[in-house]
């Protein structure tokens, strides 16, 4: 069971790590969690950031990283305000950082090591606004 690969000590530190990132954007990053993907991951990653309403943040600068543990899969999918400002590459390069920890094991490690990337990338185009700014959507992991 997905939720059962992260300890409670794991999932603090991936919601430390997402209210890390966020405390310096006004973007908001999700980590979804499930066994099984059903249908291609972008497909699924997509019908998940809508179920999660990711796409009604202001900016539309959502972030969702979506893993489906037991089918070895994952995505990172960014909304439309993100997306038009990133380098086309971006993801594949915030992909493979992770890829590179999963692959050794690392599933908490390779999770706040995409959320730093993803947490850079917004800072630099949506910077924190202290008057402004709210945490629009969960800092916890959310299973499916």
């Amino acid at each position: 069971m997905a939720s059962k690969l992260f300890s409670p000590q794991q999932k603090a530190q991936i919601a430390a790590a997402i209210q890390e990132a966020e405390m310096q954007t006004s973007g908001e990053i999700q980590v979804h969690i499930e066994n099984h993907c059903k249908g291609e991951v972008l497909d699924r990653a997509a019908q998940v950031f809508e179920t999660l309403k990711m796409h009604q943040t202001k900016d539309r600068n959502g972030v969702l990283v979506y893993l489906a543990v037991a089918d070895h899969k994952f995505a990172i999918l960014g909304d439309a305000g993100i997306n038009a400002v990133v380098p086309n590459n971006f993801w594949e390069s915030t992909k493979d950082l992770m890829a590179q920890q999963f692959r050794e094991g690392h599933f908490t490690e390779g999770l706040i090591a995409g959320i730093h990337h993803a947490g850079e990338q917004l800072k630099q185009h949506f910077p924190f606004d202290q008057r402004s700014d709210q945490n629009e959507l969960s800092n916890e992991v959310s299973f499916g």
